[in-house]
């Protein structure tokens, strides 16, 4: 079993002066508390802050928007996403006239989710490989029809061996399928952007309550995506304002204050570690998460972590399978580690698992994360059994709340969605 690391104030490290452009943007809201109206709550007062900052304020990613042509292979995208260590990136029509809207111009996501769905779909022993129809691609892209994949058990462990993903990454189909391919499966607005006049408020409440991993920001003179709002690039500029009197006053908070982990023990979403591991993928799909914990026989200790990122293992470097006859969950963490380490390559698969218990604050849990790179932390009990998940998403969803008809008719023209789609 992995050891524990649990969170400690010793541990936490702070941000240096002088600050970050994420700290500076914290600044702006420190001045903005001080002249809040002073009948305001805690929690009214950052609503109305964050509502009086506009999009544009937040810091751009420090190297440009990575898009993916149209014309690309499934096989290439892969590779860009993975050597970009990202989990998805927008889709650009090469046939778009130069002229075009950025609706027209930009035709869908293509990430690493809808990536593990196609990975199932080739694996379902009902489902010919031969037989590669319209449903099939649209199965490599993130707003599609998840539905329908019935269910993969242990006794489906035997079909997905390295040599079954050899052949798949070596497959004509693989290599020739082209991002356009799938382009037909995507409405009229293949991903919700915003506008830099928009404020921060909605910013943070899309990625919080409508549960999006990251949302373009547009440049409309350009009709061109400006930057990219990740959930991890807000916990980075929160972790950023420690010591603010804002951040302070809602960070010093006992985890167990704020309602989190907002799960029970039983509900929590996990793979025994002797299942195959695209049950592991499958189940991310299907729960729409990011990732699960690996659990020993008894289901009560974690042994390590699966994200939908890590898929990219299995079509990147599939020889590191060829000596499994199954490539179970404890099977895949196995070679995976020893991949990486005989590459010298970083990633938080190589650490233990990231564990808090409920009497930590929600500052420590926010530098943890953004000191080791991950979007979440296992909660656990005295004896290191399962108590609860907490995410980014968890996070901002208790920074800031909706209020009684926010968005208003912000919605319109791109709901209602597919079915079984996600925003």
């Amino acid at each position: 079993m992995a050891d524990i690391q649990v969170i400690r104030e010793s541990e936490v490290v702070a941000a240096e002066s002088p600050r970050s452009p994420e700290a500076n943007l914290g600044m702006k809201v420190e001045d903005l508390w001080d002249i809040m109206e002073p009948q305001l709550s805690p929690n009214e007062k950052l609503n109305a802050c964050f509502e009086s900052i506009p999009v544009s304020a937040f810091p751009s990613a420090p190297s440009p928007v990575v898009e993916i042509k149209s014309d690309t292979s499934l096989a290439e995208a892969v590779k860009i996403l993975s050597d970009h260590k990202m989990l998805s990136a927008p889709v650009v029509d090469v046939d778009a006239p130069e002229d075009a809207t950025w609706m027209d111009r930009y035709i869908g996501v293509v990430e690493f989710a809808g990536i593990a769905v196609w990975i199932l779909h080739q694996s379902e022993p009902t489902s010919p490989r031969k037989e590669h129809s319209g449903k099939a691609l649209a199965m490599a892209i993130g707003l599609t029809n998840a539905a329908g994949l019935g269910t993969l058990g242990p006794e489906d462990a035997s079909a997905t061996s390295g040599n079954f993903f050899e052949a798949l990454t070596s497959s004509e189909f693989y290599k020739n399928t082209k991002v356009r391919d799938i382009s037909g499966s995507f409405r009229w607005a293949p991903f919700l952007a915003l506008q830099k006049s928009n404020s921060f408020l909605t910013m943070l409440l899309l990625l919080s309550k409508y549960k999006m991993k990251s949302i373009p920001v547009i440049d409309l003179g350009e009709a061109k995506i400006d930057n990219i709002i990740t959930q991890s690039a807000v916990i980075h500029m929160l972790a950023e304002c420690a010591g603010l009197q804002w951040f302070e006053s809602w960070g010093t908070k006992k985890l167990s204050d704020i309602g989190l982990p907002s799960m029970s023990p039983e509900h929590i979403i996990k793979v025994h570690e002797e299942e195959p591991v695209l049950q592991a993928f499958k189940l991310m799909r299907k729960m729409r998460i990011g990732a699960i914990p690996v659990v020993d026989s008894d289901g009560r200790k974690a042994v390590g972590n699966i994200s939908l990122r890590d898929v990219q293992y299995l079509l990147t470097a599939p020889e590191i399978y060829r000596d499994y006859r199954s490539i179970t969950a404890k099977n895949f963490l196995t070679a995976v580690r020893s991949y990486l380490k005989e590459h010298h390559e970083t990633s938080p698969m190589l650490n233990d698992m990231i564990t808090c218990t409920k009497d930590h604050t929600i500052k420590e849990l926010i530098l943890k994360l953004d000191y080791q790179k991950v979007h979440r932390v296992y909660v656990v009990d005295d004896a290191g059994n399962l108590e609860g998940v907490i995410t980014l998403r968890d996070i901002i969803s208790r920074l800031v709340h909706e209020p009684r008809g926010y968005f208003g008719d912000f919605f319109d023209g791109v709901l209602p969605l597919p079915q079984n789609s996600r925003v």
